[in-house]
């Protein structure tokens, strides 16, 4: 019996600890926030997802009645962002605004010091856009179908731009080959900028771009459009078909933001952000902002969901970066 006294005191005091955190973490979930939070944004100021990040965290802000600060960590390919909220306490206080290639492109590009499946909690998708594929006038080629054929007459004969190596336009080529199998030159560029000017200047045949920034050229008639990479057509591209509809079903090549925690964020807290979040987006002004930017409204249906896409999504990109021998700069 005195033997077993101290293991049933330690036992007890242990018990008491674990009941004693656990109460601790239910009230400050259900006070949360109590303080300001802090959004991670992958990349620098001025961006798309710099312009994501300022249209919804006034809102979050008004609703929540904490301040959201907007925390650029721009460099390594939006690896820095992310892994600062892979390692942060898990109490809701440091959020990461994810971006799709960032969280399931990237772990097949880089030797990352973080897990993104295991040391991060999904929330909730945002928003997104897809792009299009567009040819310079100068390629004989009308619809999808003629430009497949003709590029699979003369492989290795037709050349592509990319914001540079790992760029999501270049893994949205890569994904285009991998699926039609077709052999084009990836020609990188340093940025979307050059790269967008050297299809209008047919220094390079073909051009996957950002269906608000590529718009008005198609409309000029300085590149023609053939495809959209996602699952539904664009509403201000209306006539332009996707890839899935043309033959290549699941062809989805998108461009998303999405919220993240930190693995082991206790449930009510990722709750609390998964509701704000999704009522923040119906507000018609922050509709209306995202939309100057391009982007549609895409939630998830619920953490799970999100978390079953991004695993999804992560497995198709390593085949593809795997199969294109593709290798960060």
């Amino acid at each position: 019996m005195r033997d077993r006294a101290p293991r049933v005191l330690l036992t007890a005091t242990l018990l008491f600890a674990a009941a004693l955190a656990a109460g601790v973490i239910h009230a400050a979930s259900n006070d949360y926030p109590a303080k300001p939070v802090r959004l991670l944004v992958p990349f620098p100021p001025g961006g798309g997802a710099d312009a994501m990040a300022r249209i919804i965290t006034p809102r979050l802000t008004e609703r929540m009645g904490q301040t959201w600060v907007v925390d650029n960590r721009g460099g390594a390919g939006g690896n820095m962002a992310s892994e600062v909220v892979a390692t942060a306490q898990p109490d809701g206080y440091s959020v990461l605004l994810g971006f799709n290639t960032a969280l399931a492109a990237n772990p097949a590009l880089y030797k990352l010091p973080f897990n993104v499946l295991r040391d991060l909690q999904p929330v909730t998708k945002l928003a997104g856009g897809q792009y299009v594929l567009v040819l310079h006038p100068s390629v004989p080629a009308q619809t999808l179908k003629d430009f497949i054929a003709l590029a699979k007459a003369q492989p290795g004969k037709l050349n592509y731009s990319s914001a540079g190596i790992g760029s999501p336009l270049h893994l949205a080529a890569e994904m285009f080959k991998f699926r039609t199998g077709v052999n084009m030159v990836h020609v990188p560029y340093k940025g979307g900028g050059p790269a967008a000017a050297a299809g209008l200047a047919g220094e390079v045949q073909v051009v996957f771009g950002s269906v608000v920034a590529t718009l008005p050229q198609v409309k000029a008639g300085r590149l023609r459009a053939l495809a959209l990479t996602g699952l539904k057509r664009s509403s201000v591209m209306p006539d332009i078909p996707t890839l899935a509809e043309s033959g290549f079903a699941g062809f989805n090549v998108t461009s998303w933001y999405a919220f993240l925690l930190p693995a082991k964020t206790p449930r009510p807290v990722v709750m609390r952000l998964y509701d704000e979040a999704l009522r923040a987006l119906k507000l018609t002004d922050v509709q209306e902002a995202l939309a100057r930017q391009g982007l549609e409204i895409e939630t998830s249906a619920s953490p799970e969901a999100f978390a079953a896409e991004l695993k999804a999504e992560s497995a198709a990109w390593a085949q593809v970066i795997q199969s294109a021998g593709i290798k960060a700069d």
